[in-house]
């Protein structure tokens, strides 16, 4: 499976899950990348699957909202389920989830976390260690806008700050965008940039 239809896929079910009012991680990157830094609290009977395959999208869906992470790789294929990660970052103001989707996506190069968040029910976006974008999945998102998120996700495409009116160069360090229904707000250390879409 190519790598923007994969995270489109998990995005969705992180979407569906939220609407569902619970929580979940998913941590996408290289298989390799994941060697050593995870413990399975469940036997382990899905391993190696696609998520392209019949009904694991469902599957997927259950799985996440048990204990622990599911680990993926960047085409697709399950790596692992109800996994606890051994590294973690403290996320000021937040749990184990946020530390732990923090955590890897610091210590696995090219990694992402997609984060349910149990109590706002909003879906986050790690990299790197911290929160690069958290999206309100209770509104619909523009097409145009989805394909960008997808872009921004993947390949950290800044085709998404430019659509809401800001320059990359601009910003400086990382910045956490933030996207509800018609609306996109980038938190920036210089301050914030709102735009409205449509």
């Amino acid at each position: 499976m190519k790598k923007r239809k994969v995270y489109s896929t998990i995005l969705q079910i992180a979407k569906n899950i939220a609407k569902d009012k619970k929580g979940a991680l998913f941590i996408l990157g290289s298989k390799t990348g994941f060697r050593r830094k995870y413990e399975p609290l469940f036997p382990q009977i899905l391993q190696d699957r696609s998520i392209s395959e019949k009904g694991m999208e469902d599957t997927l869906e259950r799985l996440a909202t048990l204990d622990g992470a599911v680990l993926l790789t960047n085409q697709g294929t399950l790596i692992a389920n109800g996994v606890r990660l051994k590294k973690s970052k403290t996320v000021p103001g937040f749990g184990t989830k946020h530390a732990a989707a923090a955590g890897i996506t610091l210590a696995v190069p090219n990694s992402t976390a997609i984060l349910v968040s149990e109590e706002a029910h909003w879906v986050k976006i790690f990299h790197d260690g911290k929160i690069t974008l958290e999206l309100d999945p209770h509104t619909e998102t523009p097409r145009n806008i989805h394909n960008k998120i997808i872009n921004f996700i993947t390949d950290r495409d800044a085709a998404l700050l430019t659509a809401a009116g800001a320059s990359a160069a601009l910003l400086g360090l990382t910045p956490t965008l933030v996207i509800g229904g018609t609306y996109l707000v980038i938190k920036t250390a210089t301050g914030i940039i709102r735009k409205k879409f449509g």
